[in-house]
C-alpha cells in the first residue's frame, strides 16, 4: 500500500508514448536547469504498475514516487484518460497532482480531465524553445511556489 508521505526528491514521473518526445521533455528539464528527476513511462498500463510498485517498480530507490505527473492522453494499452480516473479514484493516489500534456486542443478532452479531477491541462509546445520554457515555469510552479504533500 502507497503511503502519503513528505517527499525530499523532486521527481517528474512522464507517461508518454512517444519517445521523441520523451526524449526532447528530457532535454528540455536539462536545458531549462530544473533540478529535478525524470522517470518515463510508455502508457497507462504501465504508469499503475509504477505507481502502485509493481514489478520492477518496487525498487524505490530506482523508481522513486513521483511527486507530480505529466500525462499523455492518447497512449496505448491504457490511455490517459482511464489512468488519470483510476489515480483520481485511488484512495492512496488520488491527492498526487496530475499535469495533462498533450496534443488534444479538444474541448471535450479539457472538459472531461478537469471533471476527472485533473490539475492542470497544458497543450504541447509546438517548438523547443518553448518547450524549455514550460519545463522552467513548471517546475518554479510546482517545487518552488506550490507546497506539495
Amino acid at each position: 500500500m502507497i503511503k502519503k508521505v513528505l517527499r525530499s526528491r523532486k521527481c517528474i514521473l512522464v507517461a508518454d508514448d512517444d519517445a521523441d518526445d520523451r526524449e526532447l521533455i528530457k532535454v528540455a528539464f536539462e536545458e531549462s536547469g530544473a533540478e529535478v528527476e525524470l522517470r518515463f513511462v510508455e502508457n497507462g498500463e504501465e504508469l499503475m504498475f509504477y505507481l502502485n510498485r509493481h514489478g520492477k517498480y518496487a525498487d524505490e530507490d530506482k523508481y522513486p514516487f513521483p511527486s507530480i505527473i505529466l500525462l499523455d492522453l492518447n497512449m496505448p494499452r491504457k490511455d490517459g484518460r482511464e489512468a488519470l480516473r483510476e489515480i483520481k479514484e485511488h484512495v492512496n493516489l488520488k491527492w498526487l497532482p496530475i499535469i495533462i500534456l498533450t496534443t488534444s486542443t479538444e474541448a471535450k478532452d479539457i472538459s472531461k480531465c478537469y471533471e476527472l479531477g485533473v490539475n492542470s491541462y497544458t497543450i504541447k509546445p509546438a517548438n523547443f524553445s518553448d518547450l524549455v520554457a514550460f519545463t522552467r515555469m513548471l517546475h518554479t510552479y510546482w517545487f518552488t511556489v506550490v507546497q506539495l504533500p
